[in-house]
């Protein structure tokens, strides 16, 4: 009697339940730099929500409010394309951690700060534990992704999101009508970032010759150098464009509804999260969708596809505001995620760096965009910042200079 054995059935058998625990890990870690993402953006998202506390209590002008903006978003944009650029070469898994612990100390210091220099301080230690921990957490989402690049984007993307959503509910539970200190329990979440980021940072260090490998094999770009720079230049544009627009409604937003519409400051506090939940829901549509259809489709139809919407905003009444602005964040968002991918897939190699640069983009334009309008709102009023800023979307028309990438489908 005669066994035959089929050895490849049993290879692939093994092989397929290696993977699925292989696919079990690198859920788990795309889930857990997510879910830190979300707790980040979380605590950021509590400075402008309680901008009004604040405004009132230091008696801030909208130049000193645009100032905090511009000094969190400096500290958080500046550092992070040499913090990218620096760990191409080499990784430091244990900066996850550590730029955690600064943020800690950041939000120590927002709920002792008893002056505007202490303030700003304390905006910039928090913004300096974001610079640190986005070009390498989102390195970790990529090497976590499977090659499913634009979905592990937004799928970590999509925590920063829902985070600075929650951020201004949580404020509004905590903080608004309790007074300063009690911005300090916001460091408990910052603790179990700190605690799920050591073990993150594990993962991360077990895999990191997997990681230098890759990157050793790919590092040769697709198009000339001359055309990788002009599409690099036409991704800032659509950057600038779209994120000096968010920085209207996530700074002043608030203060807009109070001022035009009357409201108090909890339902203003609604309806920015109304918008912050729509944006998060694009950006986790967005990735997944430009790995089928296309990342420059995805960035086409995100950026100039808001511009109807953003026109009308400012001549609406307050169902209609709500309405556009879900509308807005819903399609505007969906962006990010795609040109992060695009821009890593025009220089291959440089995960950390051009993930530092576009999220230092991101940081940059929209403290610099956030004091330019509150510099604006204090000369001319809050409504005419919404009807200058409505036609920045109109940039969105240089992404028909983006070249063709080949795309998995």
């Amino acid at each position: 009697m005669t066994i035959t054995v089929n050895t490849n059935a049993a290879t692939n058998t093994a092989s397929t339940a290696a993977g699925a625990v292989q696919q079990g890990t690198v859920l788990q870690i795309l889930l857990s730099v997510a879910f830190v993402h979300l707790l980040n953006d979380c605590v950021q998202a509590v400075l402008p929500s309680i901008y009004p506390l604040l405004k009132a209590q230091f008696a801030l002008s909208f130049t000193q409010v645009g100032l905090i903006t511009l000094t969190f978003q400096c500290t958080a944009s500046l550092l992070q394309p040499w913090i990218g650029l620096y760990t191409d070469k080499r990784p430091l898994p244990f900066l996850l951690p550590v730029g955690m612990c600064v943020t800690l100390c950041g939000v120590g210091l927002l709920a002792l700060a008893h002056s505007f220099p202490m303030l700003l301080v304390a905006a910039g230690m928090i913004g300096v534990g974001s610079s640190t921990f986005h070009p390498e957490a989102s390195r970790v989402a990529r090497l976590a992704s499977g090659g499913r690049f634009g979905f592990a984007q937004s799928l970590f993307q999509v925590g920063g999101n829902v985070g600075s959503a929650l951020g201004p509910l949580l404020a509004a539970a905590i903080i608004v009508g309790r007074g300063q200190g009690k911005i300090a329990w916001f460091m408990l979440l910052v603790l179990v970032a700190v605690i799920v980021l050591v073990s993150v940072s594990r993962w991360y260090g077990s895999h990191l010759a997997n990681a230098v490998r890759k990157a050793a094999a790919q590092h040769v770009s697709p198009l000339p150098r001359a055309q990788v720079i002009r599409a690099l230049g036409v991704l800032a544009v659509l950057v600038f464009s779209k994120y000096i627009y968010m920085a209207s409604l996530s700074s002043y937003y608030t203060f807009y509804l109070i001022e035009k519409f009357h409201v108090s400051v909890d339902t203003a506090q609604m309806y920015l999260f109304l918008f912050l939940a729509a944006v998060a829901a694009g950006t986790f549509a967005g990735g997944p969708i430009g790995d089928r259809i296309g990342r420059k489709r995805v960035i086409w139809v995100s950026i100039l596809g808001a511009a109807p919407f953003t026109l009308a905003l400012p001549y609406m009444d307050l169902t209609w505001t709500a309405v556009l602005t879900v509308v807005i964040g819903l399609v505007m968002s969906s962006a990010f995620s795609a040109i992060v991918v695009f821009a890593q897939e025009l220089v291959p190699g440089k995960v950390g760096m051009i993930a530092g640069i576009f999220f230092g983009l991101m940081f940059g334009v929209s403290g610099i965009g956030a004091a330019a309008m509150g510099h604006l709102a204090d000369i001319r009023g809050i409504e005419y910042v919404y009807r200058i800023a409505s036609f920045l979307p109109l940039l969105g028309i240089f992404a028909a200079l983006l070249p063709r990438m080949g795309q998995r489908r």
